[in-house]
């Protein structure tokens, strides 16, 4: 199959959109608390999506798995718990700083450490950049990091601009002091699913062999990175669970009477409890639902991504910066429109509007870069 870079950057467009878009559901979820909704997201995000989907279009699915040697098993695993430690945080990350400025700081991190470690780490990254398409690349890498420091500032800005209450309003647990710390170890540990996929080459290569179409052999390699955060992810929330008495909100259909409730609970839950109300019902089938929702939309960000990186050729190191610059662009989008922006200045708008057509620019020309690159394969 001839790599085709410009359905590549189409792909990872639409897995970008899936990306930005999943927290949107969770916003929708009532009387939950945080671990409570996160873990059910994730289970559809982390186990069926990734399974069903592989089942339906990957051939052989067990067997393609089966065959892999523990090596590679046993390290795309491991990746995958500790991607799964930057996932966890990154959801904490939303909840303290908003889509916008933790998408920037999350995503530049895991930008630069997805794209440029795993080629210098099994050093191919000298000949991939001593071409002309790998320099070009390079650059629309730069253009992606210049587009994402200019997002992390216009939400700088912004939260300078605002008061607190302001702040509490856009994003009701804001804390910029906590919300950073989070953010720069989740985008540190959020680039290990790079590494994960860069571990599991030999997966898409078998799953080809037992007659996979190509498109779609890099879906096996999600079900054992995303494997390993379900267990991270398992092991937090169920301390959580323990530590806050909240297990039992799947079940329960009324809110606990306030004075019944520890004080974890309602400073986690996803809407705050009133004291002066009575306990109200809890939207079960809802919660569920949107949380269902959520967890796919998410999984929906790699399966694009394997999809695109199929189409990159030589260079597919760069799917990547490609998913990571699109993934704030449609972050940001979503930042908008749920008006977290809206008693912004102009200054703040400008530094955002500046920071998504950087990054648009930046898809472009790495997208550009990888088109070079495949043109001798279609002489």
């Amino acid at each position: 199959m001839l790599a085709n870079p410009i359905l590549g950057v189409i792909f990872h467009w639409l897995g970008g959109l899936a990306s930005g878009s999943f927290y949107v559901p969770f916003k929708a979820v009532k009387k939950w608390s945080w671990e409570v909704y996160w873990l059910l997201g994730g289970i559809f995000s982390w186990l069926i999506a990734p399974w069903v989907l592989g089942l339906i279009l990957v051939p052989h699915l067990m067997q393609v798995l089966s065959q892999q040697p523990t090596s590679v098993l046993a390290w795309t695993f491991f990746w995958g718990m500790l991607w799964g430690a930057g996932g966890l945080t990154y959801g904490l990350t939303m909840r303290y700083l908003g889509l916008s400025l933790g998408t920037g700081i999350i995503l530049g991190l895991t930008a630069l450490f997805g794209t440029y470690v795993p080629p210098i780490f099994d050093g191919t990254i000298g000949a991939k950049l001593n071409t002309i398409p790998g320099q070009v690349i390079l650059i629309g890498s730069v253009f992606a990091l210049m587009g994402i420091a200019i997002t992390a500032a216009s939400g700088l800005s912004k939260e300078r601009e605002m008061d607190e209450e302001q702040k509490r309003n856009s994003i009701k647990e804001f804390n910029l002091k906590k919300g950073i710390l989070v953010a720069i170890f989740s985008g540190v540990m959020s680039s290990c699913f790079a590494f994960g996929l860069d571990t599991a080459v030999p997966i898409s290569v078998t799953a080809q062999h037992l007659g996979a179409n190509p498109i779609w052999s890099g879906l096996p390699k999600i079900i054992v990175i995303t494997a390993g955060g379900f267990v991270t992810n398992l092991v937090w929330c169920s301390y959580l669970f323990v530590k806050n008495r909240t297990f039992g909100e799947y079940f329960r259909s009324k809110e606990l009477a306030v004075e019944n409730v520890p004080t974890e609970i309602i400073n986690n839950s996803a809407a705050a409890l009133d004291p002066v109300d009575p306990p109200s019902r809890v939207p079960l089938i809802a919660n569920y639902l949107f949380s269902a929702l959520a967890g796919t939309t998410w999984y929906f960000q790699f399966f694009f991504y394997t999809m695109g990186e199929t189409q990159m050729g030589k260079y597919r190191f760069s799917s990547w910066t490609l998913h990571m610059a699109s993934i704030i662009i449609f972050g940001s989008l979503w930042g908008i429109f749920l008006k977290e922006w809206k008693n912004t200045s102009g200054l703040s708008k400008f530094l955002l509007g500046m920071a998504i057509f950087t990054l648009v620019v930046a898809t472009i020309i790495v997208g550009y870069g990888n088109l070079l690159g495949v043109q001798p394969a279609n002489h």
